[in-house]
């Protein structure tokens, strides 16, 4: 997907919560479609899903299916469901942290799932759930989120829209791992929300597919390097 590298904000003052109006039009045609695609979707994934949540469980003590708080459109909390692929109560002591490449918290099999995406597969339900969409930026938990909406610029600007299980940054940039990396996430995330189309979205889509695959070069170029 050749589109134009984000500009990368500079840091200069905290942002403030956006003001969401009601959805539009548009919004709405976009809710719809989400809807009737995750359905879709979700119909040949169910059978995935029961064997990765049997997996989990003969592996590894505790729950199948993980729960964990997010920040959504508007800035409303809503519970963000995924096949468990850490060990249980693994931030019992460290509190929220960010998972990092080869994190020690992950079990065995909760890295073949991470590596394939497959513990995302739950998300559809909050897609059908209309707490998230199939594109766009990806949702953070509150307590990180009151953290950097205090130092980085426009970062709830993101919660314009509703948060996707796949997105424009995520397709181009590895998860978040200090304040630098989320910098220009943000700018990657407003890009998306300012001239997102039908047509972006498809591409966004088809990127994720090669990525799970492995061909994520056949989009994929280096992001732009964040300024401080």
């Amino acid at each position: 997907m050749r589109t134009p590298a984000p500009h990368v904000p500079r840091l200069r003052r905290a942002s403030a919560p956006p003001i969401v109006p009601p959805p539009s039009a548009r919004e709405r045609v976009k809710a719809a479609a989400d809807f009737v695609l995750a359905a879709l979707v979700l119909v040949p994934a169910l059978p995935v899903i029961a064997a990765c949540a049997v997996l989990v469980r003969l592996t590894s003590l505790g729950p199948a299916l993980y729960t964990q708080s997010r920040v959504g459109r508007g800035g409303r909390v809503f519970t963000l469901y995924k096949i468990r692929t850490m060990y249980h109560d693994c931030e019992k002591l460290t509190g929220p942290q960010w998972s990092t490449p080869g994190d020690a918290r992950a079990t065995p099999v909760g890295r073949v799932m991470r590596e394939l995406h497959l513990d995302e597969l739950p998300q559809l339900f909050n897609v059908l759930r209309g707490e998230m969409s199939l594109v766009g930026p990806r949702p953070e938990r509150p307590e990180i989120v009151k953290k950097l909406r205090e130092v980085v610029v426009g970062y709830d600007r993101r919660h314009a829209v509703k948060p996707g299980i796949t997105g424009f940054a995520q397709i181009h940039l590895p998860p978040d791992t200090c304040t630098r990396s989320v910098r220009n996430k943000v700018a990657y995330d407003l890009f998306y929300i300012r001239f997102r189309s039908a047509r972006m979205e498809l591409l966004i889509l088809c990127a994720t597919a090669l990525k799970v695959i492995g061909l994520k070069h056949v989009y994929y170029r280096a992001p732009r390097v964040p300024t401080e």
